[in-house]
């Protein structure tokens, strides 16, 4: 990848810092010298904040811990004081959830209105980084057939997902919505979005919370041993996904959405990848199942597999354009294999899944 020119001149703020995608901006962050004001529910949970004190002893840069909450009015102020760049990595990722609002759309769109407003009120920032999703495109696979160029791209936005159907993809497309609109009410600051596919590598920890860490774990436990569904996804590896954000920080042109996608993929071919070097020893997945199957048993496997989602997405392929991230940030994506494998070996190593 070609050189970023890195300003180490003021601190940057990175919101959800314990998460799956934001662990690495941090590492990165402090792998490059800077200093990171990380919001956090709860400072002094050492447990939840170990690795990111791990990334900070192996790094030249320092790491500085806020208290934030994300439904909490005023709470990131002090972590976004005197930063110039601010990250939004903070959003709620869930796929089964008991009240869509309250456990979505609500931390989404209110936490992005709060974290933008102490932006608005610290003048030293300059730009802001949104991570919003591929989610806030599209909703459903069948939606590529409704495409102006029969491809995902910066200029599709989702409008099928509601309360009712896709809440996450809702959340996602609510949130991004509304930061483009307090962006577009100033001039101070500007506002760089990437839109990431679906998420997986090894995170700095094993993040057993995250959809990501439960569909390579279902990969390799026998939750899946029967087959999987042809249900097509763009895949992203985490720790590209983390470089693409510094581009968009750093690279003085970005500006924008930028699709964040490594490979137009599915999950037999997901699966594929593991086959040659964990196939012999644990239960990864080598058959499709039919649509019918899963229309039959799905809903009962996992709620959130109803037979409207079924209906929209297992048959249909996933298709995206990344060229934008290629040609403006610069970007180049690891092999599919290499992401899976990866992933997969620090389960293994964590003793989340046994050979059989």
């Amino acid at each position: 990848m070609s050189e970023v020119n890195i300003d180490k001149n003021a601190p940057v703020c990175v919101t959800g810092a314990t998460g799956y995608v934001a662990g690495w901006i941090v590492k990165r962050l402090l792998d490059e010298g800077l200093t990171v004001h990380a919001t956090v529910r709860d400072p002094n949970n050492k447990k939840k904040v170990a690795h990111l004190l791990a990334a900070e002893a192996e790094s030249p840069g320092t790491l500085k811990f806020f208290q934030a909450d994300l439904l909490e009015e005023g709470s990131f102020h002090d972590a976004v004081a005197g930063c110039g760049i601010v990250f939004h990595t903070a959003s709620p990722f869930a796929m089964q959830v008991s009240d869509p609002f309250e456990d979505l759309v609500k931390p989404a769109e209110e936490g992005t209105r709060n974290v933008l407003t102490a932006v608005d009120a610290h003048p030293s920032v300059t730009r802001v980084v949104l991570t919003s999703s591929c989610a806030a495109i599209y909703g459903d696979n069948a939606d590529l057939e409704q495409t102006p160029r029969g491809v995902f791209d910066e200029e599709v936005w989702n409008t099928s997902s509601s309360l009712e159907h896709q809440p996450y993809s809702y959340s996602k497309t609510v949130a991004e919505r509304a930061a483009w609109e307090i962006a577009d009410k100033q001039d101070r600051w500007r506002l760089v979005v990437v839109n990431p596919s679906l998420v997986m590598g090894p995170g700095l920890k094993v993040h057993k919370g995250s959809e990501s860490f439960s569909i390579i774990r279902q990969m390799g436990d026998g939750t899946m041993k029967a087959g999987v569904p042809n249900m097509g996804f763009g895949v992203v590896d985490v720790r590209d996904l983390a470089e693409a954000h510094l581009r968009a920080a750093f690279v003085p042109e970005a500006k924008g959405r930028h699709i964040i996608s490594g490979h137009d993929t599915s999950f037999p071919h997901m699966a594929e990848q593991l086959a040659s070097t964990y196939g012999g020893s644990y239960p990864i997945p080598k058959r499709t199942l039919p649509k019918w199957m899963v229309w039959l048993f799905g809903p009962m496997m996992n709620d959130a597999l109803n037979r409207k989602v079924i209906s929209l997405n297992v048959g249909y392929p996933w298709k995206a354009d990344n060229t934008k991230s290629v040609e403006a940030l610069g970007m180049k994506y690891r092999p599919l294999s290499e992401t899976m494998n990866d992933f997969f070996a620090q389960l293994v190593d964590a003793g989340e899944v046994k050979a059989a």
